[in-house]
């Protein structure tokens, strides 16, 4: 008899599963405000957020028109590296825009 059948008595092992969790996702919004132009706005989610010209409009214009606009959803990590960089960049730039993370 081989050692692997004395460790079990003989009997076979079932396969114990292990299943995947995907990582709980959120959103990165820009917030409007009065001094931040739109053009700004369009450099941060073409750069920051890998937007096409056409996405990065109508992502500016909820911003503009709602006050609040998603510029993109992400695992925690990612969200929050994403949101410090725009208030880098628009700090830098003169400008009060801020980018908020919630729960998606």
């Amino acid at each position: 008899m081989s050692d692997r059948q004395d460790q079990t008595g003989g009997a076979v092992k079932e396969r114990v599963k292990t299943e995947k969790k995907e990582p709980t996702l959120y959103k990165v919004v820009l917030l409007n405000d009065d001094y931040t132009t739109m053009e700004f706005v369009l450099l941060v989610l073409e750069g920051v957020f890998q937007k096409s010209p056409a996405e990065a409009f109508k992502i500016m214009m909820q911003v503009h028109v709602n006050g609040r606009g998603v510029a993109g959803i992400y695992p925690w990590e990612i969200a929050e590296t994403k949101a410090d960089k725009v208030a880098s960049l628009a700090k830098g730039a003169g400008f009060p825009l801020r980018a908020v993370v919630e729960e998606a």
